[in-house]
């Protein structure tokens, strides 16, 4: 095939990408955003202005903050940093899982297998080499540190996430890729006490690959056909970093 013929397939895919529907999936972030209770707020500061010349500004917030990407070093000793993943591992077939009732009404919801299958009973099984999300609607509270981290009167919070069980039978069984979700960590608050430990976070990045915090706009999706993109920059030896993540839908 000539480069000609490569170029025009491509100039051609692009603009079918163009013609459907993108969505976001990523919050905006500041000082002021909710983030991991042991981090400082993030600092932005201003350096130069427009008067001296050129607008310039310093950024300052730890790699795992706002909508972000967990590289397996994050958790795991001798595995790749975030500069060692491929393009390629970053765009995949997107599969969301919606159990945001789930979790309004029980904050310390877990999803389980049980629940897997039930989707799939809907949507048909998932494929491998996707990317799946869970879905609650957490994100709405983006806008709310109190309410984003749940704390009850003892200072527990009460937030959603993977069960273990869960994320084992999707890496094992449905051999998909990596996982994104709307809250802080991978385990659900509840799950994080009872086991003393993020196991399902250590689960993850033990299987050599990423994970997305802290999604949005998960809502606007359906349960298939979309295809996740994270862009993100590439720092040297990170164990992860701010990400732009985002969907086009089918």
């Amino acid at each position: 095939m000539s480069n000609v013929q490569t170029a025009n397939e491509l100039t051609k895919a692009i603009e079918v990408l163009k013609e459907k529907q993108w969505v976001d999936l990523t919050h905006t972030f500041g000082p002021e955003s909710p983030h991991f209770s042991a981090f400082d707020d993030a600092e932005f500061k201003t350096l130069f202005t427009h008067e001296d010349g050129f607008f310039a500004q310093r950024f300052t917030f730890p790699g795992q903050y706002g909508t972000h990407i967990d590289a397996p070093i994050h958790f795991v000793r001798d595995q790749r940093y975030l500069e060692e993943l491929g393009l390629k591992e970053l765009v995949l077939p997107l599969v969301v899982i919606d159990k945001s009732k789930e979790a309004d009404a029980n904050n310390d919801f877990s999803i389980s297998v049980a629940d897997i299958l039930d989707f799939e009973t809907e949507h048909g099984k998932i494929e491998s080499g996707t990317f799946v999300a869970l879905r609650t609607d957490w994100s709405k509270r983006w806008a709310d540190k109190a309410s984003f981290e749940n704390k009850d009167k003892n200072g527990d919070s009460h937030v959603p996430g993977w069960g273990i069980d869960a994320l084992t039978f999707l890496f094992e069984e449905r051999k998909i890729k990596a996982v994104g979700h709307e809250t802080f960590d991978t385990d659900s608050a509840s799950d994080f006490r009872k086991n003393g430990s993020l196991i399902g976070e250590y689960y993850v990045l033990e299987q050599d690959t990423y994970q997305i915090e802290l999604l949005t706009n998960l809502d606007q999706l359906p349960p298939k056909g979309s295809v996740i993109f994270n862009i993100v920059p590439k720092p040297e030896r990170a164990t992860g970093f701010p990400v732009r993540s985002f969907a086009i839908l089918p």
